[in-house]
């Protein structure tokens, strides 16, 4: 009798946490349909590298990976943290048209002050991926917690798709997630915050605002507030 008494206790208590923490009922693949990604890539043009590398299957591959991802208290809540990612995908990439950033092969992202993630003599750690991971200090930590070697062979990322979306949902819960509540302007922040936030550039800001009101109004919910930086 103990025994079922303390299962019957302990099932209580569980329904009690669960009914503390709650989380949508919807999944991330009936958010993010193939309708729904395929009217992006589908603008890319048939010449561009992404075109053939980001597919629906590879993000939610990565995303059984990050599975509070696209998971918060309600569903217009998760619906707005996919509208917003994807608004930044968008952007970033160019509708999934590119994998490597333009010219970032020029680029010098190494910083050599962050010894904890040293650079690799001949690599580069210009933007690759959906949210375009850049840096030393973002391709190590990336790769240990991923499983790949970020800063021996950063080129994963655009050679390996599930890797790749894997980056960007890295990034975002590191670093995004945490700001969402405060509307999608501290997104843009958290992503590229230096270069567009507090009248930087404006118009880029405005693309990636029209393009998450955009995802918002086709999953049927509303932007909410705070849009800009």
């Amino acid at each position: 009798m103990k025994m079922v008494k303390l299962t019957i206790v302990l099932a209580v208590a569980g329904i009690l946490i669960a009914s503390q923490f709650p989380t949508s009922q919807a999944s991330v693949a009936d958010i993010v349909t193939p309708e729904f990604f395929n009217s992006i890539i589908d603008q890319a043009d048939a010449s561009c590298a992404g075109k053939n590398f980001y597919t629906r299957a590879a993000f939610l591959d990565a995303q059984n990976s990050y599975s509070e991802f696209g998971n918060l208290a309600s569903d217009d809540d998760s619906k707005r943290e996919i509208a917003a990612a994807f608004a930044h995908f968008t952007h970033e990439t160019g509708h999934f048209c590119y994998i490597e950033e333009i010219n970032g092969a020029s680029q010098d992202y190494c910083d050599e002050t962050v010894t904890q993630y040293p650079c690799a003599p001949n690599k580069g750690y210009f933007g690759r991926g959906p949210i375009q991971l850049s840096w030393n200090f973002n391709y190590g930590p990336a790769g240990e917690s991923i499983g790949f070697d970020g800063l021996n062979a950063p080129e994963t990322v655009a050679n390996d798709a599930v890797v790749s979306f894997k980056t960007a949902l890295w990034y975002w819960m590191q670093h995004v997630r945490p700001v969402l509540n405060q509307g999608f302007g501290a997104t843009i922040r958290a992503i590229n915050g230096r270069l567009e936030c507090d009248g930087a550039n404006p118009a880029t800001v405005q693309a990636r605002v029209n393009y998450y009101t955009s995802y918002c109004s086709q999953l049927g919910i509303a932007p909410g507030d705070n849009l800009t930086c």
